[in-house]
């Protein structure tokens, strides 16, 4: 039985090749809902067209995460199966890129991966990235830390505020980083770092992190406005709550204490600018946004009144 159905419209098209590829895959471990946020912002955001498919009875195991059906009084509906797809999305730059995603699956780990190789493959994938995030002892008052691993030099070293070596628990996604390597393919994969404390919340900030790092390492454009909105709000709500309780107050002054104790006195680097260049000033980016929005306010878009 086929593993993989591919949309006979959409995959031969020339757009297709030589995009970046985006690996967004549910697991096991989700600190702060991370990839269900970035998952949702792109598909709701970005125009998409669906490449491929997964056969979902093959890889999922329903016991153990059990689909969603609706029941209306007497009878069941709306049947919510699970879906892994292959996507073809236009970032707000105009700019094609690849988005895999969906649950991970719980079996035939290899077969799924030789199955993304060829895919990688057939479409000329530049590099693939992948991001997820654990659960860390470190505190929301802090920029998020990450751990980068792959095999592109210039998108790995000096970004990681942790680098362990250590045996874990692997996931799906590892596994296709690790074949994709193996297969000559260009990747890279983000950890983010998110306080223990929040991980089984929805923790937006992970979520704009997240895109900002994917976006600077394959090139594009992509949505943060509604989640940074959403921190702005959560950021509001953990302040509040945090100023109510002397305990939690103590515990967080404990992590800052070791958080910067062990942070390095010039940090890691950043992708979003070239080494040895230096940041834009206040008055630089709002000049640059003023000529942005009066671009797109000339070319029928939204104005900065309009919205």
């Amino acid at each position: 039985m086929s593993l993989l159905t591919l949309n006979e419209r959409t995959i031969d098209s020339v757009r297709n090749q030589g995009l970046g590829l985006v690996v967004a895959l549910t697991g096991h471990a989700d600190a702060g809902q991370v990839v269900r946020q970035v998952r949702a912002e792109l598909l709701d955001s970005l125009d998409a067209e669906l490449l491929a498919s997964f056969d979902a009875d093959q890889l999922l195991d329903y016991r153990d995460r059990r689909p969603q059906i609706s029941f209306l009084g007497d009878h069941f509906a709306a049947y919510q199966a699970p879906r892994l797809e292959l996507y073809r999305l236009t970032d707000g730059l105009g700019q094609d890129f690849l988005l895999l995603t969906g649950p991970e699956p719980d079996l035939q780990w290899e077969r799924f991966a030789a199955a993304v190789v060829l895919l990688a493959r057939a479409l000329n994938v530049r590099l693939a990235a992948s991001f997820g995030a654990v659960p860390m002892p470190v505190p929301h008052t802090r920029p998020l830390g990450v751990t980068v691993h792959g095999n592109r030099p210039d998108l790995i070293e000096g970004i990681s505020t942790w680098k362990p070596t250590a045996e874990i628990p692997a996931a799906a996604a590892h596994l296709v980083e690790l074949k994709l390597i193996d297969a000559g393919r260009e990747a890279v994969g983000y950890s983010l770092h998110v306080p223990h404390y929040l991980a089984e919340a929805e923790y937006p900030q992970v979520a704009v992190a997240a895109l900002e790092y994917l976006g600077a390492a394959l090139g594009l454009g992509l949505p943060t406005d509604r989640l940074r909105e959403a921190a702005r709000r959560v950021e509001a709500e953990i302040g509040e709550q945090v100023a109510g309780s002397p305990e939690v107050q103590r515990m967080i002054a404990g992590f800052e204490a070791r958080f910067d104790a062990r942070a390095p006195e010039d940090g890691p680097r950043s992708l979003l600018i070239n080494p040895g260049a230096e940041l834009p000033g206040g008055e630089e980016l709002a000049e640059a946004a003023e000529a942005f929005l009066a671009g797109q306010a000339d070319d029928g878009g939204p104005s900065a009144e309009g919205g």
